[in-house]
């Protein structure tokens, strides 16, 4: 277990502010051990929360073309058929996976294969379960193309708390299986889109665990 590298900044901030108002406590109320304690339990219980939220745990990733894994931590919400109008043009299934500030928020490849559409959008900050999140929020939309021909869809969704996506993949990129694609800060969603002819393995209000939990097989 480790802290990733997106949590670095944050972790510093949160320790800094909390230091201050500690000081700022014993300054104030140089007195009352009361208040003191107070305010340094809550200073470390955000600490810990935010520790906890950027935690890196190690998992080993095995690969099989075969199959779709999960591409996130969190609960699945949703498998309906629709249509991927932004880049696949046709039915598809989608199955949309909700983050909670609590799972652990590194996205990783469902599919090995080349990126062959990125796209980046602004938007709004719904609360990530709700219809139009998927469409209207800040959104990354990933593609990637696997060796035999078969693409498969996926977005990061920013909820009403994740102000910041992460990705670190970009068009003609080749990835494996299991490799990190992005990270979101504080709790959002992220659907995956692939083809009616793969089967789905797993089924709503399950949990699934990023680049070991297998959504559908080919």
């Amino acid at each position: 277990m480790s802290v990733h590298r997106e949590g670095f900044k944050t972790i510093f901030l949160v320790l800094f502010v909390s230091t201050i108002l500690y000081l700022g406590a014993v300054g104030l109320f140089p007195e009352n051990r009361l208040i003191q304690n107070i305010i340094l339990s809550i200073c470390l219980v955000i600490f810990v929360i935010v520790l906890q939220f950027f935690r890196n745990p190690t998992r080993h990733i095995e690969q099989n073309p075969a199959h779709i894994l999960a591409p996130a931590d969190g609960k699945i919400v949703a498998i309906e058929e629709v249509l991927e109008s932004e880049f696949l043009q046709r039915h598809c299934r989608q199955i949309s996976i909700f983050m909670s500030p609590f799972n652990v928020h590194i996205n990783r490849n469902p599919v090995s294969g080349e990126i062959c559409y990125f796209k980046y959008h602004k938007g709004k900050y719904l609360v990530a379960w709700h219809p139009k999140s998927s469409t209207e929020n800040e959104r990354t939309t990933i593609a990637v193309r696997t060796p035999e021909g078969k693409e498969v869809l996926f977005r990061q969704i920013a909820g009403a708390l994740a102000k910041r996506i992460v990705w670190y993949v970009k068009e003609g990129q080749k990835v494996q299986q299991g490799d990190e694609f992005g990270f979101i800060k504080f709790g959002s969603r992220v659907d995956i889109f692939i083809p009616l002819e793969a089967k789905v393995v797993v089924k709503i209000g399950e949990k699934s665990i990023g680049g070991k939990t297998i959504l559908a097989t080919w």
